[in-house]
């Protein structure tokens, strides 16, 4: 299904391998054994790709909304037919469950179609002018080459997420995929490939990330970077572009909380908190990181939400029907621990879970994990986990949780469950986040504004919002004496 050796570096329309013949392993996180290898660039094969996209841009940023729509819906059809056999591509690389991976290649699919809709929707203005021998317009334009960043734990839909908007404004693209799951994104290039996209217009480039990077970030021809990964590396970003004032869309770190009110659905929170915490193993930027729940049900959603976790199935994505499969790496699986025998050092009791998993399998794998009687000095209620780890804490009064979710520098993602509809509203707005849902924690969706605020970064991924970061609005002053 997957060759061994693959020449995945794509420039100007050509697939080939590094200048040096230096090759990457590719591992699945669930066995640990090597499934392929990559090719590993570096610097000059990311200055090739930037001048082939800079050399496609002259004519693909000149073409139609609609030329452009017909590509992208085309590469949506072909996603959606290859769906399984991309789910299974992206299980054996990333590990997430095989029924997650489809529905994620499905979902990467649904962005493509989007933003076919979209390309021609760009529209400008016509300024009523205050002065009679002027006409004035605001005409879109796209901004130029961009580069893609792209992390391992959505590996199709987080490069959709980007390139379809960029391609739909008649932007072109460099993308450097995560060095852990490179295989996706040459099978979505191939794709885009497949369904007519000119040469030059999306090139791929595996390898180096330091190196490929600092290209982005030296070279001017580069205007935008739209990156989607840690905080750390987002600061980075913006000290290292500085120079050429580039734009940047950053979707950084998150540590969203949910907070069920004692008017809440009891099991309609706990089951989609549990969607929430334990989706792709709790490695994802807009899952729960903190439950808090009011004194009064606090109990009783406990017992509820702990046999449900108990009920979770854990293994090979590609074996049987698993709820959850391994963690990333071996960094990952230690931060987690890190995190929780921080809290049970300072108290916490762990309800289930608590430890890796023993089954018979040499991956990463966690036992989901309920933590109880926490404290706010503990570390995970101050940091990203990115593991199926869940702390509940109760609350009493409505002002001081709202006070508590806010207590952080991130900003991405927050939920609230409650039955009372001016609650939702007030509590929806003291929240600051970019994102808040109410009786609902899958928020994101095609059409919709993906973005966080404070240090959960900057711009918007998604919905007509998605397609204006890739676009300039440039002002037309005509006299007409």
């Amino acid at each position: 299904m997957i060759d061994k050796y693959i020449n995945s570096i794509f420039i100007d329309g050509t697939w080939q391998g590094a200048e040096t013949n230096e090759m990457e392993t590719i591992y699945n996180p669930a066995t640990l054994e090597a499934i392929s290898e990559v090719s590993y660039g570096g610097k000059a094969e990311t200055e090739k790709a930037v001048q082939a996209a800079s050399k496609a841009f002259e004519t693909w940023g000149q073409t139609t909304g609609r030329e452009r729509s017909k590509i992208l819906y085309k590469a949506s059809q072909i996603m959606l037919e290859e769906a399984d056999r991309l789910g299974e591509i992206l299980t054996t690389e990333q590990g997430k469950p095989l029924k997650e991976a489809t529905g994620e290649v499905k979902g990467a699919a649904n962005f493509l179609l989007w933003y076919a809709e979209e390309a021609s929707r760009g529209y400008g203005e016509l300024i009523p002018s205050s002065v009679k021998s002027k006409r004035l317009m605001v005409t879109p334009q796209p901004i130029g080459v961009i580069g893609a960043i792209t992390p391992w734990n959505f590996p199709a839909s987080m490069i959709t997420r980007k390139i379809g908007p960029a391609l739909a404004a008649g932007c072109t693209v460099v993308l450097k995929p995560s060095p852990e799951t490179p295989i996706s994104a040459i099978e979505i290039v191939k794709i885009l490939e497949r369904a007519g996209l000119p040469k030059g217009v999306v090139n791929l480039v595996t390898g180096d990330s330091e190196a490929i990077g600092k290209v982005m970030l030296t070279d001017k021809t580069v205007r935008l970077i739209t990156f989607t990964g840690s905080t750390a590396v987002g600061k980075y970003l913006m000290r290292e572009s500085a120079n050429h004032v580039k734009k940047l869309s950053l979707e950084l770190g998150g540590h969203a909380p949910i907070i069920v009110f004692d008017d809440a659905d009891l099991e309609k929170a706990a089951t989609l908190s549990l969607g929430s915490k334990f989706r792709n193993n709790g490695q994802t930027c807009i899952c729960a990181n903190r439950l808090y729940v009011h004194e009064s049900i606090q109990k009783k959603f406990t017992e509820v939400l702990t046999e449900k976790v108990k009920e979770l199935q854990i293994g090979n994505g590609l074996s049987g029907d698993p709820d959850l499969g391994p963690l990333i790496n071996e960094s990952a699986a230690k931060k987690v621990q890190s995190h929780l025998n921080d809290a049970v050092e300072k108290g916490a009791n762990i309800v289930t879970g608590g430890c890796k998993w023993n089954g018979d399998l040499a991956g990463y794998f966690y036992q989901p994990t309920i933590l109880s009687d926490i404290t706010d000095d503990m570390v995970i209620m101050n940091e990203e986990t990115f593991g199926p780890v869940i702390p509940i804490q109760s609350f009493t009064d409505e002002d001081t949780v709202i006070q508590k979710a806010n207590n952080t520098d991130y900003g991405l993602a927050a939920y609230i469950f409650t039955e009372k509809t001016s609650r939702a509203l007030r509590v929806s707005e003291r929240l600051e986040y970019g994102i808040v849902g109410v009786n609902d924690v899958f928020p994101s969706l095609p059409e919709a504004p993906f973005g966080g605020i404070k240090q959960s970064g900057m711009g918007k991924e998604g919905g007509h919002h998605g397609m204006h970061e890739f676009l300039e609005m440039k002002f037309v002053s005509i006299s007409i004496d």
